[in-house]
């Protein structure tokens, strides 16, 4: 089939897109547009005292100004968290500060927006805010989760005890004591993973504007989830949901930073609403840094307990999340639930304790981004094997191997009682090591000493779960006689393929050319559901795309039967016609629903997939190392990565080396930097490292196809965010093997040329065996942190 399964087909949206014929927020245009600036705040930490927005509100060209208490009289809500989590002791609910588009009272972050104006122009608007004078009592500030757990620090909320906020538990943590009491061999370690920002190519800008239908007005926003936007917007604006209307555009990359409703987005509607003109905003890079959801940023202490042929008996952990000032939707739910589920990663571990804490900071939020909570679980575990096979002197290697899942035992129910439905990890490990020449390493490091560099070689295995725990997609499928075929769906393109995807989906149903269909998303007037999140736009939107062009095929297959007079049995469908078997009547699809007299019949579809899918790999890095200077140079990058059926095996690999890029990102070049004060320092892309084409090797990628989902009858499993999970903990790995000989036994991510310059000249001192001897001893970090939570009660 040319454009069914395993169909390189090349992707249908990109000639537009590359062409600079792609259509963002920022390129639409409505007359009369007005023009909104909004002033944040310098500080971390203040109470506000007063904002005189009169200068602004009399400069030219201003049609109106307003603080956080003029939007709270006119109206305006806080904008909802969506979700419940529970409080401080794992009970009870979460307590956190309630977050408006404007500050009210108290500012949490530098960043947090003050005042806003709105004018003719975006010179005039930008002005004006000069013209506003903010008076505010500065508090002191806290934005590092272990000072922040501290008696004395800074409270963010005043309703809350401490700044741990929520938290929960898993496992049994008498079974693992008691594994750990009896444990032939144990290894301990404290890491971190340092906080991202998403980095989409596209800033965050919306434009409000009244609709044709009287008393509704449309928002224009980039948003992967426009369902949850709607919702959202409708609270905090306190009207009814039927008077707002979200569209979407192209978007830019969103990575799961542009997931849920933002302060600027209630402010172009309100100011729309209230003036019956447009109104935009557009923000810069610097807006972006400043006023949008951060990622990562977790402390995550982990043990493990071996028995003598080194299986893994029991783990156990603690992880401290940064949340930020206002925990927004899915903040939390990253380290309190997502991570949990695969903190045992692909490897058979019967017992286990886990407790993981939220933590308030005057810090800009934590949310989803690539791969939303997973990452940090499994790049706990994967640092804590590596360190494991170099204390008890082993192969990487040959530790995981005698740890993992077995084929045989799918489907296999972890600890934490998640069930891995498919999956063959023995395989996909055995098919990277010899893919990536694991054998002739040695061979490949007296080169590189040859030549004057320290050469690596990290592994990693990862599995992750997929589909955000919204299994349910309903999309209509629009056919007219005009010879073209629609599909309206709430799944969001973001640079990932989709349309292609499902196009090809639809292109091998009904056995016709792939130019000849259209998807339709984006518009909460015609379609809603839980949008692009948590890989699961193809098992999930897919799989109900898949039902429903079956079902419409069905249908139109008996229509086509009445109209030949013939029985449904004696009917076959092929390439775009109805034939009657043995005979040389048939009829066209597009003629059949010419018949009809409104000529085009829709179909709605609403399916149910199984449940999440469980793609899984395993990632070999090799760097070099410049032992004069600490510059580090991918040398070669080889992934294996089971995602079952491969729809357009093209995109899924470019889907996969993307996400290494990001991965790699993480592990050498990205940072979000704050100083004690709570100002932010990487505040724009002078500062804050993104990793350049450059700095990639020529990646290769295999897809393992052996183990097809039995959740979803495509067989496909999320493979969108695999890539920046399996690289980081590679990535370490390798420049810490490279590193050993100058006594390195740990480094923090990002492992920038500065840090592992100053970690070599640090291991020729001494200071490295020492700190090593610390983590092996469960000391330091994870005693102070320890100290301080119980000192909270």
């Amino acid at each position: 089939m040319k454009f069914g399964a395993g169909q390189r087909t090349l992707r249908t949206e990109d000639h537009r897109l590359v062409t600079g014929r792609g259509h963002y927020t920022d390129d639409h245009r409505e007359n009369d547009a007005l023009h909104l600036a909004v002033l944040r705040a310098s500080a971390a930490h203040a109470e506000i005292i007063s904002v005189n927005v009169s200068g602004a509100a009399s400069w030219p060209g201003v049609i109106t100004a307003a603080c956080g208490s003029d939007l709270v009289a006119a109206g305006l809500q806080a904008i909802p968290i969506m979700r419940s989590y529970p409080g401080p002791d794992g009970a009870g609910s979460m307590p956190s500060p309630s977050r408006f588009a404007i500050a009210t009272d108290r500012v949490r972050y530098v960043g947090e927006i003050v005042a806003v104006v709105v004018a003719e122009t975006a010179r005039a608007a930008e002005d004006a805010l000069e013209q506003i004078v903010v008076e505010t009592s500065e508090l002191d500030a806290v934005v590092d989760i272990i000072a922040a757990i501290e008696p004395n620090s800074p409270k963010i909320d005043d309703r809350a005890d401490s700044n741990i906020v929520t938290s929960t538990r898993y496992g049994d943590k008498q079974a693992v004591a008691a594994e750990f009491a009896k444990a032939s061999h144990r290894c301990a370690l404290t890491v971190r993973n340092q906080r991202l920002f998403p980095s989409p190519l596209e800033p965050r800008s919306a434009l409000a504007y009244p609709d044709t239908e009287p008393g509704r007005t449309i928002l224009l926003v980039g948003t992967q989830n426009p369902t949850a936007v709607h919702q959202q917007l409708a609270s905090a604006l306190g009207c009814e949901p039927e008077e707002l209307r979200i569209k979407v555009p192209d978007i830019g990359g969103g990575f799961g930073m542009k997931g849920y409703l933002y302060p600027e987005d209630v402010l172009v509607t309100h100011f729309a609403k209230r003036t019956g003109r447009p109104v935009k905003w557009q923000g810069s890079r610097m807006d972006d840094f400043l006023g949008s959801s951060h990622a990562r940023d977790q402390l995550v202490s982990i043990e493990a307990a071996f028995d003598e042929q080194y299986r893994i008996r029991a783990l156990r952990s603690s992880t401290y999340v940064n949340l930020g000032a206002y925990p927004g939707p899915a903040g939390p739910i990253l380290a309190l639930n997502l991570g949990p589920k695969v903190a045992t990663n692909v490897y058979d571990i019967p017992h286990i304790d886990l407790e993981v804490r939220g933590v308030l900071t005057n810090t800009q939020a934590t949310g989803p981004y690539r791969g939303a909570g997973r990452p940090e679980a499994i790049y706990a575990i994967e640092r804590l094997l590596d360190h494991a096979a170099f204390e008890f002197g082993i192969s990487p290697a040959r530790l995981r191997r005698q740890n993992l899942v077995k084929a045989r035992q799918m489907p296999y129910r972890n600890a934490i009682g998640e069930t891995f439905d498919s999956g063959n990890f023995p395989a996909v490990l055995e098919r990277v090591l010899d893919e990536s020449g694991w054998n002739t390493f040695e061979a490949r490091r007296k080169q590189s000493r040859k030549q004057g560099f320290l050469r690596g070689r990290g592994l990693s295995m990862f599995v992750e779960w997929t589909g955000g725990n919204a299994f349910t997609e309903t999309i209509r499928i629009i056919i007219d006689s005009k010879g073209r075929i629609a599909i309206e769906t709430a799944v969001i393109p973001m640079g990932q393929g989709i349309s292609t995807s499902f196009a090809q989906i639809v292109a091998a149903i009904f056995e016709i050319d792939i130019a000849d269909i259209d998807i339709m998303t984006g518009d909460t007037a015609m379609a809603n559901g839980f949008g692009s999140f948590g890989s699961r736009s193809l098992f999930v939107g897919g799989s109900a795309v898949s039902a429903g062009a079956h079902d419409a095929l069905d249908v139109l297959n008996r229509e086509a039967a009445a109209a030949l007079e013939v029985s449904v049995a004696d009917m076959r469908y092929e390439k775009g016609c109805f034939l009657v078997d043995g005979t040389d009547h048939r009829i066209g699809l597009f003629d059949l629903v010419g018949r009809r007299p409104e000529k085009k019949v829709i179909f709605s579809s609403t399916h149910t997939v199984k449940g999440e899918t469980w793609p899984n790999g395993a990632h070999v890095c090799e760097v070099e190392i410049n032992q004069d200077t600490g510059e580090t140079r991918l040398a070669r990058y080889t992934c294996v990565d089971d995602i079952g059926t491969a729809l357009n095996p093209m995109i899924v690999e470019g889907q996969i080396v993307g996400g290494v890029a990001q991965g790699v990102g993480q592990a050498l070049h990205e940072g979000v930097v704050y100083q004690a004060d709570g100002q932010l320092v990487t505040a724009t892309l002078q500062d804050y490292g993104l990793p350049r084409a450059s700095d990639m090797p020529s990646i290769v990628s295999i897809l393992y196809e052996g183990s097809p989902s039995t959740n979803n009858p495509l067989g496909i499993k999320g493979a969108g965010e695999s890539g920046a999970i399996g690289a980081p903990p590679a990535v370490i790995a390798a420049v810490l093997d490279a590193l050993r000989p100058h006594g390195v036994r740990h480094i923090d991510m990002p492992a920038t040329q500065a840090t592992v310059w100053a970690a070599m000249n640090a291991g020729r001192t001494g200071w490295a065996q020492a700190a090593s001897r610390s983590e092996r001893s469960g000391t330091g970090l994870l005693q102070r942190e320890e100290s301080a939570a119980a000192s909270l009660g």
